[in-house]
């Protein structure tokens, strides 16, 4: 793969010079303008990079296809260049770090209005279509205005919370369907196990789920065969997917302009998005007026708020126009299929081959859920560790495989001056998996992520792993993003996912005919080469 040699050069360039003299510092405290003068801190020109021309670099990745496995190119840049560098793929450059307490520099720097690269193939559909933007795609005041009343809705916890019962629902209509299909199908003794590839059903799951959330309707498809509708929106966010990661490179108002093929598989998917959201958003209006009582106006009666989802929230409270709800909950709809179905791949399978883990979530779900009567919100918030597993997933496996910020002001990492307005990408994949900020970071250990009560820690044979805590501890897990700009769907997706473990753990045992490890690729999404299988035995 690495046929051409990468140049490791951090010679200084006259183009980008930013050292003392040649361009104000601004934020810059006394203390490092005087450690800059005195030759201590580094001229940006400096940082290590490698390559300077960004064309020839992309082609290069264009070439050994690099960004199949960009999360790998980056792990291994950073083991040759140190912890941080820059890379200039095109006409984009950015600045990469590894160690927390750089991230943690960048994310104080971000301002009052966190500001991300605008994904332009998205932006251009958007403004071609004369579709309103979501939040995912502005930034400024506009960003906040928005955001703020989103947050009210989808991210602060009693507002959520309304939410986990239809959650729950479709997480138990997903183990009996799959307990139906271990007793047709099964194995062993009475029929009561069946290895599979179980990725089918959970992306069907994670659109039944967010659909029911974000609509209040559910789709129906557990039905067998599951609906051609569904599996045409499945088809159009992969389809998606996979060609935003090209043309982020790429001049792609030209590609517009020229109608090239790969534009054209783009927009077709965002479309065909669009178009059945806005088929839902159109029954969901009609469902939330016929519920209304006849000449009343504001809150819709008795527990019918949740019932008619965000879509129903939203509307009741009139703070958003109906073209920014629509931007919105299209872009909540489009997000949580994958990157909720992906990480519950990766979870099983982990939980699969480490019996012992999977074991200890086990009890502390199932004693949960007795001691919670049924209730689901209870029930996860007494077992913690459903919530590591979801953690230390995305820690292996970080959906997203960077967070992005420009500062506001001059920074300095690792030594390097770095100006105000820099992109500066926090890379989560070779984070998670380095030695320098993880205690036996290959191995999978949810209670890491557990600060273990006083007189609770277990004695289960293995040296504990010492929960993440200390300085640095709130920038080593960064897969839903940080602060104002965190998801928006955070909390729905951890909710999600935590209750088809909860419900899973607590009905089938899991195994896994292959302990190998899971050979990933990047398609703007960090995902399994080819889906694991998993033997789920029945409890």
């Amino acid at each position: 793969m690495w046929s051409v040699p990468v140049r490791l050069s951090a010679g200084p360039r006259r183009g980008l010079s930013f050292i003392a003299g040649s361009q104000k510092s601004k934020g810059l405290d006394d203390n490092t303008r005087r450690r800059r003068r005195e030759g201590q801190v580094r001229g940006f020109d400096e940082v290590p990079h490698s390559g300077s021309n960004g064309w020839i670099n992309l082609i290069r990745f264009w070439r050994e296809d690099r960004f199949r496995s960009l999360h790998k190119h980056m792990e291994r840049t950073f083991n040759t260049l140190g912890p941080i560098y820059r890379e200039r793929l095109g006409s984009h450059e950015s600045v990469n770090i590894l160690l927390p307490a750089d991230i943690g520099e960048v994310l104080r720097s971000e301002g009052l209005h966190p500001r991300r690269m605008t994904l332009r193939p998205w932006a251009i559909h958007r403004e071609t279509r004369q579709h309103c933007k979501g939040v995912f795609l502005k930034n400024g005041t506009e960003w906040h205005a928005d955001r703020v009343l989103l947050n009210r809705e989808v991210m602060v916890s009693s507002s959520v919370h309304q939410f986990v019962p239809l959650m729950e629902e479709v997480a138990k209509d997903f183990c009996s369907l799959l307990r139906r299909k271990v007793e047709m199908g099964g194995h062993g003794d009475n029929r009561r196990s069946l290895t599979l590839d179980p990725s089918p059903d959970l992306f069907r799951f994670a659109l039944e789920a967010s659909c029911h959330v974000l609509y209040g309707e559910r789709m129906g498809l557990f039905a067998s065969p599951p609906s051609l509708e569904a599996q045409r929106f499945i088809w159009a966010v992969e389809q998606m997917l996979a060609t935003t990661q090209p043309l982020l490179y790429l001049p792609v108002g030209l590609m517009h302009r020229l109608h090239t093929p790969l534009w054209i598989q783009h927009v077709t998917a965002w479309d065909h998005i669009f178009s059945d959201a806005e088929a839902r958003i159109q029954r969901g209006c009609q469902r939330l007026q016929s519920r209304k009582p006849s000449g009343a106006k504001g809150e819709l009666s008795g527990n019918q708020g949740h019932s008619g989802g965000v879509l129903g929230r939203l509307m009741e409270k009139g703070q958003l126009s109906l073209e920014l709800i629509k931007a919105n909950i299209t872009e909540l709809m489009a997000g949580g299929v994958d990157t909720t179905a992906i990480p519950l791949q990766f979870a099983l399978y982990e939980l699969a081959r480490n019996p012992g883990v999977q074991e200890r979530v086990r009890r502390q779900a199932r004693e949960s859920w007795t001691r919670a009567e049924g209730d689901p919100v209870k029930a996860l918030q007494g077992a913690p560790l459903l919530k590591g597993t979801i953690k230390e997933t995305l820690r292996l496996y970080p959906v997203g495989i960077m967070v992005q910020r420009y500062p506001v002001t001059d920074i300095v990492l690792q030594n390097y001056h770095i100006p105000a307005g820099t992109l500066v990408q926090a890379c989560l994949y070779p984070l998670g998996r380095s030695k320098e900020v993880f205690q036996d970071p290959n191995r999978f250990e949810p209670a890491r992520w557990v600060k273990p009560k006083s007189g609770q820690l277990e004695a289960n044979g293995e040296e504990e792993v010492r929960a993440e805590t200390g300085p640095g501890a709130g920038f080593r897990s960064l897969a839903f993003g940080f602060g104002a700009r965190q998801c928006v769907g955070r909390r729905i997706a951890e909710n999600e996912m935590q209750l088809l473990l909860l419900h899973i753990l607590l009905n089938f045992q899991l195994s896994a005919p292959s302990s190998a490890d899971i050979e990933t690729k990047y398609s703007f999404i960090l995902q399994p080469e080819t889906p694991p299988l998993i033997t789920f035995c029945l409890l």
